[in-house]
């Protein structure tokens, strides 16, 4: 068995097993400085856009102090389950998803929202570009070393490999921008499925369905685990007591909760959940722009071009993930945890694929972990589920990919994982 380091936004396989470790003394000069840029930027929002773009500024940074502070992984849960049949996080996605459409269901059955205008859920076709599309970010998340929430919490925690995975990421994205008129027109597709809207069961009887949905998936990790017996997941440094709320480490059932919550706050704020890689597309497709290529024509943009002439700042998505980065950078500054890693070249070059496969495939897929998989199935839409199916897919073969990167894969025999 070897001994590798725990990655911020993964809780990786080790060896020794021990009891949580104490934490590092709080980075307070960092705690101080991303209060400091956080406010300055709410204030910047509130001056030049609207109300609602530093209120999601706000919900950004819960979100990423709730990420971090729970290692609340996507990538690593898939990888888990995967590889020696760990259903721990895997049950958190399930709590979290119940949570959530709890929360959705009487959202989206009245249209309530904060500032008046109507919540829509994330609800998107089933076809060929969906399932090509998850199955290659399924790939590409376990070699980039997280996923698109992943590689935001990551970067704020100062795992300077994933700046690499998030600038192909943008560029994947971008490239799947200028595809998407012959994934969308010239590839099949069904129609749009909602469990509620779509069956006449209203949103009433598509949350129960829903909820025995999870309860099966849950029950059946746990039929996994007896069989398979795996290793356990590792212990994350800690704080005791109180201290803990502000300092970390948090369970993965009460970031599951509060992130459900905080999921169902930003439908009701700015009228559609919480998504990722819209933002990403369009700083890569401003950027195209900006050296001569006729974005504007792409499909993608076709209805939205307003978007491409707008300031960053304007786009709710954009604000969500300069959110989510403060947040991150926040929770790992309060528990002394935020430092810059080591780069190993083979690991950059899987960082490079990794994000190019995410990009290009979040682009096909109609998200991401978060759009797709999170806020999809929270929206009783049918493509999430297809989403989870492919993307797990994904993870089966990366698992033969990763040790050609010098990636790590847990072992039935590691006291960890």
């Amino acid at each position: 068995m070897s001994t590798y380091a725990q990655p911020i936004n993964e809780q990786q396989s080790v060896v020794k097993k021990e009891p949580s470790p104490a934490l590092n003394p709080p980075q307070n000069k960092l705690v101080i400085g991303a209060l400091v840029v956080t406010l300055a930027l709410a204030i910047f929002l509130l001056v030049t856009q609207n109300i609602v773009q530093p209120l999601l500024l706000i919900i950004g940074v819960g979100l990423g102090y709730t990420l971090f502070h729970a290692r609340f992984g996507f990538t690593s849960a898939f990888r888990r389950l995967a590889s020696v049949g760990n259903g721990q996080s895997l049950r958190a996605h399930m709590l979290m998803l119940a949570v959530a459409c709890l929360l959705f269901a009487p959202i989206l059955a009245t249209g309530y929202t904060f500032f008046g205008g109507e919540a829509a859920g994330n609800i998107s076709p089933v076809g060929v570009s969906l399932i090509v599309g998850a199955f290659i970010f399924g790939i590409g998340m376990q070699l980039g070393g997280g996923c698109a929430s992943g590689t935001l919490y990551a970067i704020g925690g100062g795992r300077s490999v994933m700046f690499i995975t998030l600038i192909f990421f943008i560029i994947g994205s971008t490239i799947g921008a200028a595809h998407f008129d012959f994934w969308m027109e010239d590839m099949p597709a069904a129609e749009p499925f909602s469990l509620a809207t779509s069956t006449g069961l209203g949103y009433g009887g598509a949350l129960l369905v829903s909820l025995a949905i999870f309860g099966g998936i849950a029950w059946l990790t746990k039929v996994i685990e007896k069989k398979k017996n795996p290793p356990k997941e590792a212990p994350k440094p800690s704080a005791a007591g109180w201290k803990r709320i502000i300092r970390g480490s948090w369970p993965l059932f009460a970031a599951a909760i509060v992130l459900a919550v905080l999921n169902a706050v930003t439908l009701m704020t700015r009228e559609t959940p919480w998504g990722v890689t819209y933002a990403l597309t369009l700083w890569g497709s401003k950027a195209a722009d900006a050296i001569g290529f006729d974005v504007a024509s792409w499909g993608f943009w076709q209805g939205d071009e307003a978007a491409l002439n707008a300031s960053i700042f304007a786009d709710t998505t954009t604000v969500l993930n300069f959110g989510v980065i403060l947040g991150a950078f926040l929770a790992s500054a309060a528990g002394g945890l935020f430092r810059f890693t080591q780069i190993r070249l083979k690991n950059a070059v899987a960082s490079v694929i990794g994000g190019l496969l995410m990009g290009y495939g979040a682009r096909l897929a109609f998200g991401c972990n978060i759009g797709a998989y999170f806020s999809g199935i929270a929206s009783f839409s049918a493509h999430g589920y297809i989403w989870g199916i492919m993307a797990l897919a994904g993870t089966f073969l990366a698992l033969f990919l990763r040790p050609l990167f010098g990636l790590s894969v847990p072992k039935p025999r590691d006291s960890f994982c």
